[in-house]
Parts: structure tokens; C-alpha cells; sequence
């Protein structure tokens, strides 16, 4: 109730904002028409950052032509005990989730990655702040939140901790209708410093330059009327990239992009740079289309019959679903020079591209005409490659390899490649950056020394991504080596290299986004678990599984004393929790130094159903009870316990269930014999001072360092004392023999010198004649 309430109070406070404080947050526009909209997120708990699991990941989507953002993000402590000031870190990336790196760990070789932006709200009981964002990119925006760097410290499930929740809400102002800027038409608008001209223009595939031009300014104010003093502004922001700007002065200005983001929308704002002063203006937009591949037509039976080549191949390895990602309309029987595309009039190759889907976050992307691709230096070859918003989770991966089989490179030649998204860069040499209109891109080169060159991008960006490939030399003549080929590899993984040795891939879920990530054991860290500055030593770890493992022998001395006192049923008990609890802390290791018998998870449910068990167990024997009700008990509790290990294994209450229960009948058990006898029962002094105290303590001692003293780095010392003082605690508190009771008839006689002694009683319409009921009392033994 107290979280719905909380929600709704906030949505309550983010609308009267934002609706109540439009003039000065949402400017009026005289020439477009703004809508707000609104969204929430539920508040979700936040966890300290030890891996990327922890992090609360929420994703929005912000629509075409808005033109501003405002998050509002709300940090909520649950409980009322003093929890001391925390910090909520917050991150904010557009078009994948944010890459975080909190202590600085070294990334696998070869993976490239930008930081994203990064908010701290400092947390008492309640805050939240704000963040307004100006011609934000369009396309979804993911916010991830985590409380600070995980101590390390082990917590207990159910025990009362300090719980945060974290709820973002987002506001935006979209424009409805906004004037579209054609082609070499010009466009009359007005701006103002409060009041900017917003307009937009659709740039087609292969454009290689784009220019917007302002003339004709005009303020209309005295002398001064011919000064533009307007800011021209290309593009959106995306936080990590932001738009082209250009300070016009005197009648006009233009800005020129080269490289701009093909087949997408772009957003053209002009506003006043000084106050008070309405300019009028007139505005144009032209673009160049420098290169375009040859056109294959329309008919594509030729082509079905490559794919239908292509898919035997794919089948042997996994049946996907596959789609036909080209950089033209379509095939035909013409377009057989495509697939060979040595073309003396082409200015660019477009190589098709086979998309796969292989499995969840795995991605393959294979040239239609075979692994080998051919580069020449009289112009760039393109490939070109479709991302969706489904595969941002996982890692884009490019391997590039050259073909030394055929052709031998020089020492002065070389393959240069870029990746880049949005638009390609069709351009190539040593000297020419990587770099579109927009946006970086991702360059490597391969000769006859480096014949292979990787990147590896971790959660890139939903966008369609481009390679350019071409041959480079020193000299203006390549000399006989005017084609080359190469085998470029791209394809999508959920992460990078499978999290190598000491780490494990495992997918994540926000609502239906899917992403991967690694978390990492054996002290490696890092976003592949590469880094090995916390590692642990092969020593450790095996000196980590032999203590853990090992210190369960301590149950032998109390398995042996069960028998010996004829607790037969106890003693079976304490072997399989000895047993099950070596071997599963055995396979439990993080490392190498692991040994697993059986499926981890049954070992696990074992460990844990055999622990309470014996706890049950050991604190009914000390009850005294009669045989009847004590092995009834037994059977019912270890039912009860081992359906509520399948319900939660690790919940709190199926420790403290049983054992209050069991302590329970054991105080009545006890206080009825003592109200009966009239003196305290147990009645012997040394009974309490020589062994219930002692194995009171043992188990007190032992649970506080169970709940309260563990850490991941000392945990295999702390959890094999566990052992150690459990047992310990057994060894005192079970009761010494029962004499002179009998077991169906026969009388229990253990002999030590290893022989049974077996007697028989006659029964009388079934009971044994001579039965001695007495109660024994505790007794030092």
C-alpha cells in the first residue's frame, strides 16, 4: 500500500510540474504544436554493484521530433532504522544499455568502449532529482541504478537489512508539426531566443555531404536589422554526441556534414543568440549523393538459388532465422558481377549479407558470396549490417583476417577498415579518420606482419552499422597487387569470449529487453573476467575446497558417539549431512579446484535439507520422548522440512522453523518432567556445566559467525569453523544411552567387542512381559 501510494504521489508531483510549469520548463512555440506525454517505471529494489546483475536496468522510449526530456528519478528507503547516508549511482545512455565500469577494472584486449553519463544521489530516506535533456536522440534510452561497490560481506536471506527502491519517471514535450526542409527549396522562419525555429529534413542512403544554409536574415530593428546572430544546429544530442553547431553572423552562414546518417530523419533547430530580438530568415538544404553501387534490378532468381546454396551450409551448424540485409532494392540474373564485383565503373562494391539468427543474443552476419571478400584500392568495398534493438544486449564482435593464400602484400600495403554506424565512411586511407558526420567510427588495418585485427563492442548501439574495406599503399601504384581478400567475421555474442575461464555468461532480463553479462569467481574481475589484479592463486583455491570440504570429518567423532549411545536414526542422519556437505562444498568453488559428483543443484538441496535435519533431530533426542512420538516426529518434520527447501532453500525460516519447533517440544517436554518431579530436569548440575553449556555456546558461537561474520574473502575460513562448531555443539548436547529401554521386543545391546547381542522376551497378546517404563534421568557419563 505504502509503494503504491509512493507512486502515485510522484506521478502526481512529476505532471503538476510539468504541465503547472510549462512556460518556463516547455517554452511556447507560435510556429509548432507541442504534446506531452508521460511514462513510469515500478519501483524496483536496489542492490550494492558487485556484478552487472546487480544493476536495475529500465528502458524508455523517446519518440521523433521531441524536444525535451525530463527524468525524474526517486530513491526510497523501506525501513525506519537508521541506515546511515547512501549514494545511488545513475546512468544514462541512449541506444544501449550503459557500459559500467565502478573500480576501474581492465577490459578483454581489443574491446572498445566510451563511458556513459553518470548521476549520485545521496540517499537518507528519501530523494530524487531531476535531469532535463534538450533535442534528445530518438529511439530508446536505458537508465541503469545500483547502490555503491559491494563490502563483500555475506547477508543472510530474511534477516531485516536497509532496502532502497529506486522509481524513474519520464516527462517529454514532442513536437507534432514540424515544417519538413526539402531539397533546394527554400524556407521562410522566424526565430527567437525563447522561441527557436525546429525544423527536420530526411536524408536518403549514400548522401556523402549535407548542407543547410541561412540568408536573407533579418531583425527588423534599426541599424543592426542585417545581423543574423543565429545558432545553427545540425543533428540531436545522444549525451554522448551531440549535434553540429554554427554561429552564424552578417546576412547568412551554412553548415556543412559530410558522412550524414542515411535513411533517418535529421533534426535542424535555429535559434536567437541575443535577447530580445526576433530574427526572420530564410533557410536551405542540399545534399550530394557522391557514390552509388550499380543497380541490380528487380528479378532475384539467381539470388534464391545462393541463398538456398547458402542455407545448406548454415544448417549444418545451427537452423536460424534468416533475413537479407543488402545495401541495394533487390537481385537479379544481371547481378552476377555483384558476387564478382570487379567493376570498372563502380565507385563503391555492396556486398550482400546474409543475417541469422542462431540463438538467444547470437547473431551471425555472412557475405552472400562466401567468406572472402575482395578489396581493391581504386575503390571502397561496403558490407552492410542491420542491428535491432533485441541484439544491443550482447557484444558486436569483428574479426577481420587476410587471405595470404593467394596474394602476398607488400610491405607498403595494407587493408584499411571502418565500422561505423548510421553512415558509412566511403573515403578511405592511412590519413583519413574513422569518423561520419555524427559519430566515431571503429578502424583497423591488416598487412602481411598483422594478418588479423578484432573489436569488440559491448552493448553497441541499436543503428544499422557499416564496414568499409579498401587497399591502401604508400606509393600511388599498389603495383600487382591491386586486389586483395579478406575474410571479415561479424556476429553478435551474449558476451566477450564466454567470459573466459573464471567467469560465467548469463542472461539478464528487463521486462522482455534480454542482455548479457559476466560474473566472474576466484577473485578474477572485469568485463570479461580478464582481470586478474584480485585473482586468486591455485593455492588458495585448493587450500579453500580442502577446508571447506575437509571440515566436515569433524562429524566422524559424532556419528561414532550416536552409535555408541544407540541413536541409530540420528547417527544415519549426521553421515548423509556429513557426506553430501563434503562433496557439495566440494563442486561449490568458484575456481579450478572443484570436484562434482552429481548435479551441483541436488548436492546443494542435500547440504541443506541434511543440516536442518540434523539439527531437528539432535534437538529431539534431547526432549526424552517416547520412542513412538520421537521417530513420528522425525519423519513428519523432515517431510515438512524438505518441502520447504523446495519451496525457498535459502529463506531464513527454514532454519528457524524447525529449530523453534523442536526447542519448543524439548521446554515441554522438559518443564512437564520437572513440575512433575518437582526439581529442575535435567537434574545433575555436571550435565549442564559439563555439556549443555559448552554445546549452547558452540551453537551460539556458531551462528552469530554464520550470520554476522562471513565475507566473500574469508568465507572458507568462517564456514569451515561453522563446521567445526556445529558438531562440536552435537557432540555435547546429544544425551547419553538410554538403559534398559527396548526396541520391538529386542533388547539393544551394542556390543563394542563388534558382536550383536540379541534377547528375546515373550509377548502376551502383544505386549512384552517385564517392560521397565522408568525414565532415565541425565547422567554423567
Amino acid at each position: 500500500m505504502e509503494a503504491c501510494f509512493l507512486r502515485g504521489l510522484l506521478l502526481f508531483t512529476l505532471t503538476t510540474s510539468t504541465l503547472g510549469g510549462v512556460k518556463n520548463l516547455f517554452p511556447t512555440d507560435g510556429q509548432v504544436t507541442f504534446v506531452s506525454e508521460l511514462s513510469s517505471k515500478p519501483a524496483q529494489k536496489l542492490s550494492k554493484y558487485g556484478w552487472y546483475g546487480n544493476v536495475r536496468l529500465q528502458r524508455f522510449h523517446i519518440p521523433e521530433e521531441t524536444a525535451v526530456a525530463r527524468w525524474l528519478f526517486s530513491v526510497t528507503k523501506l525501513h525506519n532504522f537508521h541506515c546511515g547516508q547512501k549514494n545511488v549511482t545513475i546512468h544514462i545512455r541512449w541506444g544501449a544499455p550503459p557500459v559500467i565500469n565502478l573500480i576501474g577494472s581492465v577490459f578483454p584486449n581489443a574491446t572498445l568502449w566510451s563511458p556513459c553519463l553518470s548521476l549520485t544521489l545521496p540517499v537518507a530516506s528519501h530523494s530524487s532529482i531531476t535531469f532535463n535533456h534538450s533535442d534528445p536522440a530518438p529511439g530508446d534510452w536505458y537508465v541503469a541504478a545500483h547502490l555503491p561497490q559491494d563490502d563483500r560481506r555475506i547477508e543472510q536471506k530474511g534477516f531485516p537489512s536497509c532496502t532502497y527502491f529506486f522509481q524513474p519517471q519520464l516527462s517529454i514535450r514532442r513536437a507534432v508539426d514540424t515544417p519538413i526542409l526539402q531539397q533546394g527549396t527554400f524556407l521562410q522562419q522566424t526565430a527567437a531566443p525563447d522561441r527557436p525555429a525546429r525544423l527536420k529534413l530526411y536524408v536518403p542512403e549514400f548522401a556523402s555531404s549535407l548542407s543547410v544554409s541561412v540568408a536573407d536574415c533579418s531583425s527588423g530593428e534599426g541599424a543592426d536589422s542585417g545581423n543574423c546572430s543565429l545558432v545553427l544546429r545540425l543533428g540531436s544530442s545522444s549525451l554522448q554526441q551531440g549535434p553540429v553547431s554554427m554561429n552564424c553572423s552578417g546576412t547568412g552562414c551554412s553548415a556543412v556534414l559530410s558522412n550524414p546518417p542515411w535513411g533517418t530523419w535529421l533534426r535542424v533547430v535555429v535559434e536567437s543568440s541575443q535577447d530580445n530580438r526576433t530574427v526572420t530568415f530564410s533557410i536551405i538544404a542540399n545534399y550530394t549523393v557522391g557514390c552509388k553501387p550499380k543497380s541490380v534490378g528487380l528479378k532475384a532468381d539467381d539470388d534464391i538459388k545462393r541463398l538456398r546454396g547458402n542455407s545448406s551450409y548454415a544448417n549444418s551448424t545451427t537452423a536460424g532465422n534468416s533475413s537479407l540485409a543488402t545495401a541495394s532494392v533487390a537481385f537479379s540474373n544481371d547481378s552476377a558481377s555483384l558476387f564478382t564485383p570487379l567493376l570498372g565503373s563502380a565507385c563503391v562494391w555492396s556486398i550482400p549479407v546474409l543475417y541469422e539468427e542462431v540463438d538467444v543474443l547470437s547473431l551471425r552476419y555472412t557475405p552472400v558470396n562466401g567468406p572472402n571478400v575482395s578489396v581493391t584500392n581504386t575503390h571502397p568495398t561496403l558490407l552492410t549490417y542491420p542491428l535491432h534493438t533485441q541484439a544491443t544486449g550482447g557484444t558486436l564482435n569483428l574479426q577481420l583476417t587476410l587471405n595470404t593464400t593467394a596474394v602476398m602484400l607488400g610491405n607498403s600495403s595494407s587493408v584499411v577498415a571502418c565500422l561505423s554506424q548510421w553512415a558509412p565512411v566511403l573515403d578511405l586511407n592511412q590519413s583519413q579518420p574513422c569518423r561520419t558526420g555524427l559519430s566515431g567510427g571503429y578502424g583497423v588495418q591488416v598487412n602481411a606482419t598483422v594478418t588479423k585485427a578484432v573489436v569488440r563492442l559491448p552493448f553497441p548501439q541499436s543503428a544499422t552499422w557499416y564496414l568499409t574495406l579498401q587497399l591502401t599503399c604508400n606509393s600511388t601504384d599498389c603495383g600487382n597487387t591491386s586486389v586483395v581478400h579478406v575474410i571479415p567475421e561479424v556476429f553478435v555474442s551474449a558476451c566477450v569470449e564466454d567470459c573466459g575461464t573464471y567467469g560465467e555468461c548469463r542472461l539478464l532480463r528487463s521486462y522482455s529487453y534480454l542482455y548479457g553479462a559476466c560474473v566472474c569467481k576466484a577473485g578474477w574481475s572485469g568485463w570479461g573476467c580478464t582481470d586478474d589484479s584480485t585473482a586468486q592463486s591455485y593455492g588458495r583455491q585448493l587450500t579453500a575446497t580442502l577446508l571447506l570440504a575437509l571440515s566436515n570429518v569433524i562429524f566422524l567423532p559424532v556419528i561414532v558417539v550416536a552409535i555408541k549411545r544407540c541413536y541409530f536414526t540420528e547417527a544415519s542422519v549426521y553421515l548423509f549431512t556429513m557426506f553430501f556437505s563434503t562433496f557439495y562444498h566440494a563442486c561449490d568453488q568458484p575456481g579450478i579446484a572443484v570436484l562434482c559428483i552429481m548435479d551441483y543443484d541436488t548436492l546443494q538441496y542435500c547440504d541443506f535439507l541434511g543440516s536442518v535435519c540434523s539439527i531437528w533431530v539432535t534437538i529431539l533426542c534431547m526432549a526424552r520422548i517416547r520412542d513412538t512420538f520421537k521417530y513420528s516426529l522425525f519423519m513428519l518434520g523432515t517431510l515438512l522440512i524438505a518441502m520447504s527447501m523446495q519451496l525457498d532453500r535459502k529463506g531464513l525460516w527454514n532454519l528457524l522453523g524447525p529449530i523453534l519447533c523442536a526447542l519448543l517440544i524439548m521446554v515441554t517436554a522438559w518443564v512437564s518432567r520437572g513440575v512433575r518431579r518437582r526439581h529442575c530436569y535435567p537434574p545433575s548440575w555436571q550435565r549442564w556445566v559439563l555439556y549443555l553449556i559448552p554445546g549452547a555456546t558452540c551453537a551460539l558461537v556458531g551462528i552469530c559467525l554464520y550470520v554476522f561474520g562471513a565475507t566473500e574473502d574469508n568465507y572458507y575460513y568462517t564456514h569451515s569453523l561453522w563446521h567445526i562448531l556445529m558438531a562440536s555443539c552435537v557432540m555435547f548436547l546429544l544425551p547419553p544411552k538410554e538403559k534398559g529401554r527396548e526396541t520391538l521386543g529386542w533388547s539393544r545391546g551394542w556390543s563394542w567387542n563388534w558382536s550383536w547381542r540379541w534377547s528375546w522376551r515373550p509377548r502376551v497378546c502383544g505386549y512384552t512381559l517385564c517392560e521397565n517404563d522408568k525414565d532415565e534421568l541425565y547422567t554423567v557419563t
